[in-house]
């Protein structure tokens, strides 16, 4: 009698599969935001609207975005990421429809834009759901070793998605007629995209499942691989939130990302326009070198970023498996990267040439990337089963972050000369660009603050050790 117990089937993969899913929903978020971004300055025209009210359109959204985060995470650690992402996805492909058919002629100058500020914040409302039901599909789909490269991958996907939504929009946008009769049509790219997050609704819908243990052709082995000694309860009955919102810990993961986004939404914001208004960098003609460069030049800090997301998340895991200490696996990232992109941003307004600017501007863009796959993962390891909920606080409050920038510097914008003076500055810009080098500062400082190694909750896995 052979006693030898049969050899354990290798891990199936299915969990690249789930991050698949996942990378394709983050690059349509940001076909869908960055698109507003790249025509923002047409939308002006067309509405008449001052420099204040096309921030309060920015700040609309990144202002829903940050409120609704919390909800949508606890809704996807309640009930699950897969009815929660259905549900937010067709929400917000259906606003950013809706933002393609509001016409100033028929509502006027005053109407169109409240309609437009209400659709911008109910779209802001359905993407808040996104990242924290990702983060919450990735507990329960990906072993703790893997977390930060998954993270940085969904995020990479994004950002290389928004880097080459500009391409995309001024390839699709077309104008007729002549001077001041001329029409931009801008509003069939907002239809297009919304049909394309149904369209991925009806593909994740029919594959994914919350757990590896409900889907067919999972086996054995990779189940354990995801699982361990983790605690991987269906569901949460309770959510202790005195214990999670009196988390320093906490707080300081958060505050770090409210000065990240507040000097990143530049890049998806404002930068059309500057690179516009300083440099007089214009699409030109449809195909023309100057509507490449100009599609380059505003693509260019997501491009460059979105590398740093991928490489970011993976040196992080691997500076974990090499040397065990979790700590710094994740800190080390945060605190380079912030620290190097404020130097990036002073160096920006000493800029004399659009490349040289973008090039600044860039490199900021890659070491504030180069913190997204720690910072994610981060969540996953302190949020444990509230994987969803936390990653929704952090996203609330540096969403808040993006909101507080985009009606600040345009307030700023409008109160300062944007006029170059005779040593070469321009005051408004100035001032702008030394607030977003100021606050990378604290972000750097709120990472030396946190801990990964220590969760919100009490601890219910002996594979996940409070010390580091």
């Amino acid at each position: 009698m052979n006693l030898t117990a049969p050899p354990l089937a290798k891990p199936t993969r299915y969990r690249y599969g789930v991050l698949g899913f996942a990378c394709s929903l983050s690059m349509i978020t940001y076909l869908d935001r960055v698109c507003f971004g790249t025509v923002a300055g047409d939308i002006q025209r067309e509405f008449g609207l001052s420099v204040t009210q096309k921030g309060m359109l920015f700040s609309a959204f990144a202002l829903a975005y940050a409120v609704f985060e919390v909800p949508s995470g606890w809704l996807g650690d309640v009930f699950g990421p897969r009815k929660t992402l259905i549900r937010i996805v067709v929400w917000w492909s259906l606003f950013t429809a809706l933002t393609g058919l509001i016409y100033p002629d028929m509502l006027g100058l005053s109407g169109a834009f409240a309609a437009m500020l209400f659709v911008r914040f109910f779209f802001g409302m359905g993407e808040a759901g996104a990242y924290p039901n990702i983060a919450r599909a990735f507990h329960n789909w990906f072993p703790y070793e893997e977390r930060g490269f998954a993270k940085g991958a969904v995020w990479m996907a994004g950002r290389f998605a928004g880097g080459i939504t500009p391409l995309i929009v001024l390839a699709l946008v077309f104008e007729t007629g002549q001077g001041a009769d001329k029409v931009v049509h801008w509003r069939h790219t907002f239809m297009l995209f919304g049909t394309l997050g149904v369209i991925w609704c009806g593909a994740f819908w029919w594959w994914f499942r919350d757990r590896p243990e409900q889907m067919a052709g999972v086996n054995q082995s990779e189940i354990d691989l995801i699982h361990g000694d983790e605690d991987h309860s269906p569901s949460i009955s309770s959510v202790p939130w005195r214990k999670l919102l009196s988390s320093t810990n906490l707080w300081m993961l958060c505050l770090m990302y409210f000065c990240a986004a507040y000097g990143w939404y530049f890049n998806i914001t404002y930068l059309p326009d500057y690179l516009k208004d300083n440099f007089d960098v214009t699409s030109g003609e449809k195909w023309s070198a100057q509507f490449w460069v100009r599609s380059l030049m505003t693509g260019m800090p997501l491009l460059l970023g979105s590398v740093a997301c991928l490489v970011g998340g993976y040196l992080s895991d691997l500076f974990i498996k090499r040397t065990g200490n979790r700590k710094w696996g994740r800190r080390l990232f945060g605190v380079v990267g912030h620290s190097l992109c404020a130097l990036c941003y002073a160096g920006a307004i000493f800029a004399d040439t659009a490349w040289l600017f973008v090039f600044a501007i860039s490199l900021a863009a890659f070491w504030n990337d180069m913190t997204m796959g720690a910072a994610w993962a981060s969540c996953l390891d302190i949020g444990k089963k509230y994987s969803g909920i936390v990653s929704g606080c952090m996203n609330t409050v540096g969403n808040l972050g993006g909101a507080a920038a985009g009606v600040l510097t345009g307030t700023i914008l409008q109160h300062f000369s944007t006029d170059m003076t005779p040593e070469g500055m321009r005051p408004g810009w100035v001032i702008n660009f030394l607030i977003f080098g100021a606050v990378y500062v604290l972000a750097t400082l709120f990472w030396l603050g946190f801990d990964p190694t220590k969760p919100v909750a009490p601890v219910t896995s002996a594979r996940e050790p409070l010390a580091g």
